[in-house]
């Protein structure tokens, strides 16, 4: 069983083929346009998709060692993303699946995050609590089954991964910032400067508030010591990153209280964070938690997280047909 799996939500144009579940080829090609823009802009990076799509699948059908007439399947992200950027994915998976006459696969993005946990060992045991963030959401999901997930928490507002990203903005670091937080914040003291946690009901997030309180910090002590960002960079770092990831486990750790699991993922383009990693695996030791965090490859956005979504779907016979259209917002479904 071979399938092709295509992912085009925002900026990266990845993919990958899978084979009875073991993935064979995982290809990402990058769009570094954006950088001078200081952020995602959303025309480049479909046109920038329609340059990458051809060589990335030919790339992805190579390294597997697999030709077109060897696929079962295509799989592709649905939504959620930036509309064009999915229209490139969804428009090419769509043709190539009607030339080939073979089924369609439809995947959520986000629950492919989720997922990215099967691609290697150790896989969690269900039901998990997995901890999702990256650049647009900020979720604790209940994952029960590989088709079968619940969110029990959200962000209401920004996600933490543009809570990292427009902090980093406030202090004049390139795009994209979260990365550089976090460098920064590995030489810094995280109690340098204290910032307010948020209150939000439930399990629910929230993080406009501390990029506000962040922002008037800031203000005033430019105010007293214009260098004051250049003498102060790894400690500014290390506290703001500190408040963000104790905003997450704080929540987290309510999770696994409230639901009795102690299985505990994270996944998304924000679990590349170094800090976020460590104090997470600590927190886990502590309060007797079995810890799972995807190989970096597997946390920013990639077709093989699609490709695994893609291989359970499949063995429920769960296709699309051509009349398929991206949504830019996507209710998470389950099965």
């Amino acid at each position: 069983m071979n399938i092709l799996a295509i992912e085009s939500s925002c900026d990266e144009t990845s993919a990958a083929v899978i084979t009875n579940g073991k993935i064979r080829s995982n290809v990402v090609a990058t769009q570094l346009i954006h950088t001078q823009y200081g952020g995602v802009v959303p025309e480049l990076a479909s046109r920038a998709h329609q340059q990458h799509i051809l060589p990335v699948v030919d790339k992805a059908l190579n390294d597997a060692k697999v030709t077109k007439k060897d696929l079962d399947a295509i799989a592709f992200t649905k939504g959620p993303g930036l509309l064009g950027a999915l229209l490139v994915g969804t428009s090419f998976a769509k043709s190539m699946a009607l030339g080939l006459n073979i089924p369609l696969i439809d995947i959520h993005h986000m629950q492919a995050h989720v997922l990215a946990h099967f691609i290697e060992d150790p896989k969690p045991a269900f039901p998990f609590l997995c901890l999702t963030v990256s650049g647009g959401h900020t979720q604790i999901v209940k994952v029960s089954g590989p088709l079968e997930m619940e969110i029990i928490g959200e962000t209401k507002d920004d996600a933490v991964g543009e809570a990292f990203d427009k902090t980093a903005k406030l202090l004049d670091l390139p795009y994209p910032g979260g990365p550089l937080i976090d460098k920064y914040a590995s030489d810094g003291n995280p109690a340098a400067y204290p910032f307010p946690l948020p209150e939000m009901p439930g399990l629910d997030f929230s993080f406009s508030g501390i990029k506000t309180s962040f922002m008037y910090f800031l203000q005033k002590q430019i105010r007293e010591n214009p260098d004051f960002v250049s003498q102060n960079i790894s400690d500014i770092c290390a506290s703001i990153q500190f408040t963000l990831i104790n905003i997450l486990l704080k929540k987290l750790k309510k999770a696994s209280k409230e639901t009795g699991i102690k299985e505990i993922a994270i996944a998304g383009g924000v679990s590349a964070n170094s800090g976020l990693r460590k104090s997470l695996l600590e927190l886990g030791e502590k309060l007797g938690w079995k810890v799972y965090i995807p190989a970096f490859e597997y946390c920013t956005d990639n077709a093989a997280m699609i490709a695994i979504a893609a291989h359970y779907k499949f063995l429920e016979n769960d296709f699309c047909d051509q009349t398929v259209s991206p949504l830019a917002k996507m209710e998470f479904s389950s099965h």
